[in-house]
């Protein structure tokens, strides 16, 4: 039986985006081991990539989305060669949709996914915020075979357009990760990782860990594209690479995931509390969205309303590392169970193998 053909249509290069990283990329050999050819076709290449998020660099990120166009229409005179087109976000960032329209009447059939909710009106001042096409995620959910989700919340809405829905949130290869050991130390490591985009959510907590500061031996590591600055907290600022990852997160005794009670969060996958999870770090998170899916309050972590629970549960775990020990195994566990690669990879294929079978 000859093998069968997926196109990627994807935003970013391949690893260096979190909502690629730890969906669907990371099951590439999964599905090639059942018999399908992929390729992937990024819009931002690796040159674009070093500067996109970078103040400045103006003709460069005019280059690039020039570049981007135009493999965009390159992927077009061969989409017919596919049997599946996956396509994640958005086929191009601008403007009307366009290519999403030329790909939905070209190819043979399209997975969609979708990860935060990017149709919402953005708020954002900025010309080029203005010009992304929110109306290109709801031609897609029209458009497509069949969309993954990354939240339940998400699948909701999705179902007003198409029927045909999964949810998977981020997953994690357990295989190449261990759960931590969690022993009473001088100092406590409390930590925080995400994006630049993502700082912002920081300032919920960061009175409540200035306050900690004063009382605990504690110090706040940030894993992040961008550096974080607090005045009364002992931050260590660390650039979040792919190779470092694992090793950076293991730091940590004691995982935040602070987030606004806002309608975007609830596209939210619950990714960072996972990413503690999975090594067994007992992460404290705010009570809303998926995170309320993920953490089972005081079985494999806690969640926050208030500045007073912040205080209460992060205080509680720097002074009883076996509660950490404790947490963080049924953490650990609940990744195993339901949000590893392991638990997901027949996900991915069955709705692969409902098209192209």
């Amino acid at each position: 039986m000859s093998k069968k053909n997926i196109l990627f249509l994807s935003p970013y290069p391949f690893g260096k985006a979190p909502s690629q990283r730890l969906k669907f990329e990371q099951y590439y050999p999964h599905f090639e081991a059942n018999g399908y050819s992929i390729k992937t076709s990024s819009f931002i290449d690796e040159k674009f990539w070093e500067t996109i998020y970078k103040p400045g660099h103006l003709v460069s990120k005019i280059t690039g989305t020039l570049r981007g166009y135009l493999r965009r229409l390159t992927d077009l005179f061969f989409i017919r060669n596919y049997d599946v087109v996956y396509i994640h976000l958005w086929v191009t960032p601008l403007g009307p949709p366009v290519f999403e329209w030329l790909v939905s009447k070209m190819a043979k059939k399209i997975i969609y996914d979708i990860d935060d909710m990017i149709y919402l009106n953005n708020s954002s001042k900025r010309f080029i915020d203005k010009m992304k096409g929110r109306n290109k995620p709801l031609a897609l959910m029209k458009n497509s075979d069949h969309v993954i989700v990354c939240s339940p919340f998400l699948e909701n809405f999705v179902r007003n357009y198409n029927k045909h829905v999964t949810t998977i949130l981020a997953t994690y290869n357990t295989d190449v990760s261990k759960i931590k050991n969690h022993q009473p130390k001088e100092t406590t490591t409390i930590g925080w990782t995400g994006t630049h985009s993502t700082l912002k959510y920081l300032s919920i907590v960061a009175d409540v860990i200035a306050k900690i500061s004063t009382e605990r031996s504690i110090n706040f590591l940030v894993i992040c594209n961008s550096p974080y600055v607090y005045d009364g907290i002992n931050i260590k600022n660390i650039t979040w690479t792919s190779e470092n990852e694992l090793t950076d997160l293991e730091k940590i005794d004691i995982g935040l995931y602070p987030l606004e009670k806002e309608e975007w969060v609830l596209g939210k996958s619950g990714n960072k509390a996972l990413a503690y999870m999975n090594l067994g770090i007992p992460c404290v998170a705010t009570n809303y969205g998926t995170n309320a899916i993920v953490i089972q309050h005081n079985e494999n972590g806690f969640l926050a309303d208030t500045s007073d629970d912040w205080y209460k549960y992060i205080t509680y775990l720097i002074d009883r590392p076996d509660e950490r020990n404790r947490l963080g195994l049924n953490a650990r566990n609940t990744v195993i169970e339901k949000y590893s690669v392991e638990a997901n990879k027949n996900t991915y294929l069955a709705i692969i193998r409902s098209l192209v079978n």
